[in-house]
């Protein structure tokens, strides 16, 4: 059951909640979690509104949904822990970047794997990007986006298991093969939001981006990197594609995971559980003070 397909792993009083990607599902944030789990942190991998089913279940959803479904998971996760990670992979680290300045007094920092604010990577065909004209989801729901090889995945011997687990298991386990337009037009709406909040983000962030990231281009990373008013690590991959989290270096993503997390508790006081921020979410601009 789809509803099945989210995971915690219990741990310490650190926890670092992690949203997988548009279309995909919380089995490819599994090999991250396990080693963050190993560094003593307590980990949520919460399944985002109407993923892991069937299309017609995800395209019953918009970003507002996933977005609670993200929230929901942070409250989650502060009943058991003093301090909070908010990260993610492509669409959920723009997940995460909007409960960071959403629940300033609730996420201390920010981990953004590959974060996806335009689809502008390599692989991304130039008529896809016409797709911007599109403004409604009754004229959106004329596009599908199949996905198509390397589908994130540099690594070839990957990438065929991966493709081999969704031929057998499905939706569930390997993601949809197709992102419908509408859910396209629902992460533009999503980033556009999320673009309007990013000067108000005062937490420390983490950035793994890859250099040859064939979905979101590097220019999603220093984009955040120069706007976010916090404190920025920016870690470039330099053997990965856009599904950082299970390409060959994916053991880097949780290295640089534990040492900013680390870094964070040495110099910031971060285990004291000290939010960044004094203001609530009034002091967001006013039409983005809810989801």
């Amino acid at each position: 059951m789809a509803s099945e397909v989210g995971f915690k792993i219990k741990g310490g009083k650190v926890g670092i909640l992690l949203m997988h990607r548009l279309c995909g599902t919380p089995v490819e944030m599994r090999f991250v979690a396990n080693g963050l789990a190993r560094a003593g942190y307590t980990i949520s991998v919460p399944r985002l509104a109407g993923h892991c089913g069937s299309e017609a279940e995800i395209k019953a959803t918009s970003w507002p949904d996933w977005y609670r479904s993200a929230e929901d998971a942070l409250d989650e996760l502060r009943k058991e822990c003093d301090v909070v990670i908010a990260g993610g992979l492509s669409t959920g680290a723009v997940l995460a970047l909007m409960l960071a300045a959403k629940n300033p007094g609730k996420v201390h920092a920010t981990a953004l794997l590959a974060p996806t604010l335009w689809l502008n990577g390599w692989m991304i065909p130039w008529y896809a990007r016409l797709f911007g004209l599109v403004h409604s989801r009754a004229f959106a729901k004329l596009f599908r986006f199949p996905h198509h090889a390397p589908h994130g995945i540099k690594d070839p011997k990957i990438r065929d298991f991966i493709q081999k687990m969704r031929a057998s298991k499905g939706n569930a386990e390997a993601g949809h093969p197709v992102t419908p337009g509408e859910m396209v037009l629902e992460h533009r709406r999503l980033s556009n939001a999320v673009q309007t909040l990013v000067p108000y983000i005062r937490q420390p962030s983490l950035i793994v981006h890859p250099l040859e990231d064939d979905y979101a281009g590097l220019s999603n990373a220093t984009y955040l990197r120069d706007r976010l008013a916090g404190e920025v690590e920016l870690k470039v991959l330099d053997d990965s594609y856009h599904i950082v989290t299970v390409d060959r270096q994916r053991h880097l993503v949780v290295e640089a995971i534990v040492r900013f997390v680390s870094g964070l508790a040495e110099t910031a006081g971060l285990l004291e559980a000290k939010p960044p921020l004094n203001a609530s979410v009034t002091a967001l601009p006013r039409n983005l003070s809810a989801a």
